[in-house]
């Protein structure tokens, strides 16, 4: 809803530009630009399909039904007759006009994929020495068939194609190499099902040739690529062998699907007889969607019924050989129209049986109600103990506030505290864990969420997460950053801190007190002032106040959180700030982290800076080493540019909803205390799993947002804020007050 929104301001915004044109072709350059840089060898070749199927008429008329077209098509009838030119043209052509569309969008997809990972010449040398030999072997193994009685391999080596598929899926094979093992193993999956669908079900001389060309290819990518390139092999792992199970039971869906609407004759004979019926067809889709998603997961439930359909249609296999076998000995006649295809079937569903078996352990998920059966987990006190024996980051107390839950390790001595949202376990901040066991408790905690049929990931985790989380192959991007102050050498001294030093001494006029107190134990006339300010901050917003990470009054009560009241000399409340205890070990609390930030709409405009600058001198006092201003949510200093695809999406969201809920006036507001930057992280195991954990994010953060809230959202963001972000920031650089608060 976000994007999209955005997408149609920005769209609008261009179209009303005059400076469209100028854009436009900007744009075009830039791309050409990066295309010829790039992948030179891929762009040429496309551009040469297009011109030639121009030239030539081949764009709108059949290439094969031309005179000329034994000329330029290759297989066994050219490479007889001494035509061996064809191994260069028929590449560039499509057999009929509707073909170029695949053709050249797979070849620009794959090849350009393979140029991008390996460079243009180990690309191009993939792509042709792949295309030649994948057709070459081809070509042979029918010459050696074609006398063998198989009707099959006859009819194929009498007929000719064209197209540079051939190579290009070589040269994507190849290109798999350099992929982390998770999206190796799913691209590979991806080619084998298309491969093996195309081969066995629809045979075709193409789909000989992409067959070879994978055969021959991935079992070389690592050696073709270079040391240099490729990326380690890894014993699969449960994720890998729940996707490997889902291509079979998809491999064999699909191929039911093409005998049903393709009827064509294979290399095993014809699909008459063999394929379902409608009903049947539709019976089977119904019933294996679900179990897809269900193996996806891990689910129990999904693997045993995939077993009981496997074991379903390999047992028809294994009866029809039986009563053959019982035809034979009685010397009865039968029909073998279709019985090879309906063996090779029969075989196919017997593989995806066994491996169901094998691989038995990586469907331990239990159902719903089994999981909702199980026991409590630990609680708040628990955390709040191992928080005191270990300490943590300065996010850490917030893993005790009661919307968490809890993963305790098998020694029950570290815990991550997690919400789960969308099917996915997202951690708070570092693992509250001793030392050297930070990446062994993150460990335990993946293998818990992928037992549960959950995402793992942790949010808001420190350079030492990340860094433990790299060693399992887990990606980062940075979605926040920290300010904290050293309180040693603080000192309100310089040009930076004159907005501070102005606070303070007008504080001091007006005779504002500063009182650094526990909430719950103040008098009610506090208390309601207290409640009043938050509700007033509230009414402004019209969206739903945010919380996960974000904290509110019901937290500020906790007796060890501490807050920062400023009051004058007739008891008015004019701000309000809550600290949420640094804990370093040993039950030490060594800092304090800023939580809430509430002030009056029309009290003492700098109550802000007064209230942060007096409770880092009063910790000071007490003996803390730092405070930290915190994080805000999608916001983080300018020389820290978006590089990550998910950052620039972060980016973005965040310009989006600054107007709304103010993160990056905060960030900027905070840096008026001149802070030292910490970098906050989000690690998750690979891309693929980005989109539901964007969605556990938004629920984390707003768990009580409905739909016509958000509809309202997008509403008043199509039509324009009132009070752009810029303005906001502009407010804030010019020391103006930040408005009621933006926490």
């Amino acid at each position: 809803m976000y994007g999209e929104v955005a997408v149609h301001k920005t769209f609008a915004m261009i179209t009303a530009s005059p400076a469209i044109e100028p854009v436009a072709r900007g744009h075009v350059r830039r791309t050409v630009s990066v295309l010829r840089q790039r992948v030179p060898f891929t762009s040429t070749v496309v551009l040469a399909m297009l011109l030639l199927a121009v030239l030539t008429g081949a764009l709108w008329s059949a290439a094969a039904d031309r005179v000329v077209y034994p000329f330029v098509a290759y297989g066994a009838p050219s490479f007889d007759a001494g035509r061996w030119w064809t191994m260069l043209t028929g590449p560039f052509f499509a057999v009929i006009p509707w073909y170029y569309l695949p053709m050249v969008g797979s070849f620009a997809l794959c090849v350009g994929f393979a140029e991008w990972q390996m460079g243009t010449r180990r690309a191009m040398a993939v792509t042709i020495g792949g295309q030649i030999v994948s057709v070459l072997v081809a070509t042979e193994f029918l010459a050696l068939c074609r006398d063998s009685g198989w009707l099959w391999a006859e009819r194929l080596a009498g007929s000719l194609d064209v197209g540079f598929s051939g190579g290009a899926l070589a040269a994507v094979a190849v290109a798999s190499a350099t992929l982390r093992p998770p999206w190796r193993l799913r691209l590979r999956a991806g080619l084998w099902v298309y491969a093996g669908v195309a081969i066995v079900y629809v045979g075709t001389l193409a789909d000989l040739v992409h067959f070879f060309a994978l055969l021959l290819a991935i079992p070389v990518g690592g050696w073709l690529v270079g040391a240099r390139r490729a990326r380690e092999t890894a014993r699969p792992n449960v994720r890998e062998w729940r996707l490997l199970t889902v291509a079979g039971l998809l491999l064999l869906t699909i191929a039911e699907v093409v005998m049903y609407f393709v009827p064509v004759a294979g290399p095993f004979g014809s699909a008459d007889g063999v394929s379902l019926s409608g009903l049947e067809l539709v019976v089977l889709v119904l019933l294996v969607v679900p179990m897809l998603n269900g193996l996806r997961k891990g689910s129990r439930v999904a693997w045993r019924w995939a077993v009981a359909l496997s074991a379903f249609v390999a047992l028809q296999g294994v009866v029809l050989v039986t009563l053959i076998g019982l035809t034979n000995v009685l010397g009865s006649e039968y029909d073998t129209v279709g019985l090879p295809l309906y063996f090779m079937d029969s075989l196919l569903w017997m593989v995806e049986l066994g491996a169901l078996l094998v691989v038995r352990h990586a469907f331990r998920v239990p159902s719903r109600r089994r999981l909702r059966r199980r026991t409590e987990e630990p609680g708040q006190a628990l955390a709040r103990t191992l928080l005191g024996q270990h300490g943590g980051s300065t996010l850490s107390w917030m893993t005790t506030w009661p919307a968490n839950r809890y993963f305790v390790s098998e020694d029950g001595g570290s815990y991550l505290a997690y919400r789960r949202h969308a099917g996915v376990a997202v951690a708070l901040g570092d693992p509250i864990a001793p030392d050297g066991t930070a990446a062994a408790t993150i460990t335990e905690f993946t293998t818990m969420c992928e037992n549960s049929g959950l995402v793992p990931c942790v949010f808001s985790a420190t350079e030492a997460t990340v860094a433990a989380t790299r060693e399992l192959g887990w990606q980062h991007v940075q979605v926040a950053e920290d300010n904290v102050l050293d309180l040693a050498d603080l000192e309100f001294r310089g040009k930076a801190w004159q907005d501070v030093r102005t606070a303070l001494n007008k504080a001091a006029k007006q005779n504002i007190e500063f009182r650094l107190v526990r909430l719950a134990d103040q008098p009610e006339s506090i208390l309601a002032q207290v409640r009043a300010l938050s509700e007033e901050w509230m009414s402004g917003k019209g969206m739903p106040e945010m919380g996960f990470t974000l904290g509110g009054l019901d937290e500020a009560m906790d007796p060890a959180t501490r807050v920062g009241v400023a009051v004058d000399a007739e008891g008015t409340v004019h701000g309000v700030t809550s600290w949420l205890p640094v804990h370093t070990g040993a039950g030490k609390v060594s800092g304090w982290t800023l939580d809430v930030m509430r002030r009056s709409a029309h009290g003492f405009r700098p109550v802000m800076e007064f209230l942060i600058a007096s409770a880092c001198l009063a910790f000071r006092e007490e003996g803390a080493r730092f405070v930290s201003l915190s994080g805000a949510p999608l916001a983080r200093s300018r020389e820290c540019g978006p590089g990550h695809v998910l950052e620039r999406a972060l980016e973005s969201l965040g310009k989006l909803m600054e107007p709304y809920y103010g993160f990056r006036s905060l960030h900027a507001f905070k840096a008026k205390f001149q802070p030292r930057r910490v970098p906050l992280y989000l690690a998750f195991r690979d891309e693929a799993d980005l989109p539901r954990i964007g969605l556990a994010l938004s629920r984390a953060y707003l768990p009580d947002l409905r739909l016509r809230e958000l509809t309202k959202l997008a509403r008043k963001m199509s039509k324009g804020p009132a009070v752009s972000g810029q303005s906001r920031m502009r407010t804030v650089l010019a020391g103006q007050p930040l408005p009621t608060t933006a926490h």
